[in-house]
């Protein structure tokens, strides 16, 4: 017996024990040490690469461009399309300059013209007379991508508004063929896409009426789909059309996508707004959302628009609402009439793409002390640094029970930041649900920003700081998290333009995004400078006005874009005839951020009245809808009246907003000039489909 550990055991018995514990250990250290399991839908490597790309441009060309029509009806002549100075490779190359990745050209909208020499109809460039009916702008922008390293994407319209089978079987055919034609003879396409807009009033062959369609079951979206991914094995399909595709148009053609931003849906069922804008936190597909916007207000080309090229701070509010909001970003530039991009449109996505590089051109979290509160089996190949290597295919992991961990930056010494960025690796599932951000200053740890999702890309901006380190703390997760990169920067300060509004009673008002700015302006169409009148309050203007200002920061030297704003006829004699409620007013008041809700017990038309004061000599109107996020009666198609005496009308103009759902901006319409005092808007129909009609402004255009 041995006093101290009882019976002495054989030596082979005590051999095995150790081999068992050392195996115990080796195994719970080899348990730990393997990647985590994927948690829940993952991306497709098709959708891999498209996530990747990031930033692409859309190219907005057709007969419409022509015509300074929004959409197209189906009847415009095939001898307008003649862009005598068309050249893809300026749009190649802007694009290149731009940092862009890719280029999804408009081979069909809905007025049915095609850009290349389709076998299937007339409608297209081999009738018109550039090239003298033998180009191709599909082949001549397949050919500027490749020389320019660019992939290339379609969009094709669904809707058809000149083809006269449209609404019937065979127009599925058709649609099929022009599809089969554009995915074999242009080479690899890494997107195609497909419009919502179905159904409607057009030409269709020289019917002119309006036809409906089911655009869940008409175009048989499955079997559309299959042929797709036969021809091009390697693309991605966008669809708003009423089938889940691969990616999810995010709910609005502003330029963002939801805070939160899961790159989830469900396979089926309906997708509502809200869905679209935030993706389904335990949806069962992948399906991660594009972010589509124009860089000006409309996706045609427009002259009237030259100078409402989105400015720097706007694009860059883009860039940060999109691309780090876990989206990618579709900038699209409209073609002007000759066949080139305008030189405002390129000057200002080369600005854009200056800014980006800059603000992202250090990373101060490289070549830093990291450390994690957890590492998966504290093993060295998910350890904190992974998430600071500049390897997309590492990153750091916690073990499975924790969903709850931070990462601490040391700089090692105090440094200056504002913008901070995370990724998680996306193969294994979008996880994150919610995490800070902190900076040590001063001793004391500071908190910085919070926010929910992180997805491919998350990227925020807070106030700048001064800190010696960064705590970044993942509060909630659906499983282990699984970090890739983690970013810090001090990007430099970008002035925003102010804002220029009139009010009903004449006054201007120039509101600076940033307070502490000095305001400048002109009023004679001159670029405002440092040496221009400064702004000191609201002041009183007569008749027509043209307003130019600049926000200048003296400490910096730097000054804001410059806004510009044209004012017509003052309205502070209007009045809102046969309306009791005094928020009618709203509506003249000049702000657009302010709306009236005009509402009935009854079914459409409604009609809106003003009393101009006196006679006026109106060439046209405008209409600004209520901007809240859910677009509430929002006016699609109108009639528009004016009369002399609020007795005897007539119909000077009507028709539909086109497209004003998705991208409700001011819209803009002219008629034969005609005296009047009164005018009369009369809404037919509203987006939602009853008597709920919205206006945030209305008004004039006048002659003279």
């Amino acid at each position: 017996m041995n006093p101290f550990h009882g019976p002495i055991r054989p030596l082979k018995y005590f051999l095995c024990d150790i081999i068992l514990t050392v195996c115990c250990v080796l195994g719970i250290c080899m348990a730990q040490t393997v990647p985590p399991a994927s948690y829940g839908p993952v991306p497709s490597e098709n959708q891999l690469r498209w996530q990747e790309m990031e930033y692409y441009a859309f190219i907005h060309f057709s007969l419409n461009t022509y015509t300074d029509q929004s959409w197209g009806y189906g009847n415009e002549d095939v001898n307008l399309f003649n862009p005598t100075e068309l050249d893809c490779r300026q749009w190649a190359r802007i694009c290149k300059e731009a940092g862009m990745k890719g280029i999804i050209l408009t081979a069909k909208h809905h007025c049915g013209f095609c850009l290349w020499p389709s076998e299937y109809t007339e409608y297209s460039v081999k009738n018109a007379p550039w090239r003298d009916g033998k180009g191709d702008v599909v082949r001549e922008m397949a050919d500027a991508c490749k020389e320019y390293g660019l992939r290339l994407g379609i969009y094709l319209s669904p809707w058809d508004r000149n083809y006269p089978e449209y609404g019937k079987p065979e127009y599925v055919t058709y649609f099929r063929n022009q599809l089969t034609e554009l995915l074999t003879k242009y080479g690899p396409i890494f997107e195609v896409w497909f419009d919502g807009a179905n159904g409607g009033t057009g030409y269709y062959g020289g019917a002119n009426e309006n036809r409906k369609i089911d655009r869940t079951t008409y175009y048989d979206w499955s079997n559309t789909y299959r042929l797709i991914r036969k021809l091009q094995p390697d693309i991605v399909i966008w669809n708003d059309g009423g089938d889940r595709g691969d990616l999810r148009w995010v709910g609005t053609e502003a330029g963002f996508v939801g805070e939160t931003n899961w790159s989830l849906l469900n396979a089926t069922g309906d997708v509502p707004f809200n869905m679209l804008h935030h993706g389904v936190e335990n949806g069962d597909a992948w399906v991660p959302g594009e972010v589509n916007t124009s860089i000006r207000p409309e996706w045609f080309y427009h002259p009237c628009e030259d100078s409402k090229v989105k400015t720097l701070p706007h694009l860059m509010d883009t860039y940060y609402n999109s691309i780090g909001r876990n989206g990618t970003l579709l900038l699209n530039f409209p073609i002007m009439p000759n066949g080139l991009i305008h030189e405002n449109d390129e000057k200002a996505a080369l600005e854009f793409a200056r800014a980006v590089k800059e603000a992202f051109a250090i990373n101060l979290a490289e070549k830093t002390k990291v450390d994690a509160s957890n590492v998966r089996g504290n093993a060295k190949e998910f350890g904190a640094a992974k998430a600071i290597d500049g390897d997309k295919d590492t990153y750091w992991a916690t073990d499975d029970d924790v969903t709850k961990a931070s990462l601490t930056i040391d700089f090692g010494k105090s440094v200056t930041f504002n913008r901070f960025l995370a990724q998680e690796y996306i193969r294994l599932g979008q996880r994150v649900k919610a995490f800070t951000v902190e900076a040590l200053v001063d001793g004391n740890w500071k908190e910085l920003a919070k926010a929910t999702t992180i997805g491919y890309k998350r990227i925020l901006r807070f106030p700048t700081v001064k800190a010696t380190q960064l705590r970044f703390s993942i509060t909630d997760s659906k499983s282990c998290p699984v970090i890739s990169n983690v970013g810090v920067f001090n990007a430099p300060q970008i002035l925003t333009a102010p804002t220029i509004i009139r009010n009903q009673s004449g006054e201007i008002i120039i509101t600076p995004a940033d307070r502490e700015s000095v305001i400048y302006y002109t009023m004679d169409s001159s670029v405002p400078t440092p040496d221009s009148k400064t702004y000191s309050g609201l002041f009183q203007t007569e008749g027509k006005v043209k307003v130019s200002a600049i926000a200048y920061e003296s400490s910096s030297g730097k000054s804001s874009p410059v806004s510009h704003e044209q004012f017509d006829l003052p309205r502070k004699d209007w009045k809102i005839v046969g309306v009791g409620d005094e928020k009618a007013y709203a509506i003249l008041d000049g702000n657009p951020s302010t709306a009236w809700h005009q509402r009935r017990n009854k079914k459409m038309p409604i009609d809106l009245l003003i009393d101009l004061g006196r006679e006026q000599n109106l060439c046209g109107f405008r209409y600004f809808p209520d901007q809240g996020l859910w677009g509430p009666g929002i006016i699609t198609n109108y009639q528009f009246y004016v009369s002399d005496d609020n007795v005897e009308w007539k119909l000077v103009d009507e028709g539909e907003f086109s497209n004003i759902k998705n991208n409700p901006l001011w819209q803009i319409k002219k008629f034969a000039p005609e005296k009047a005092r009164y005018i009369k808007l009369r809404a037919l129909k509203n987006t939602e489909g009853n008597n709920n009609i919205g206006y945030a402004e209305v008004d004039v255009i006048t002659n003279g």
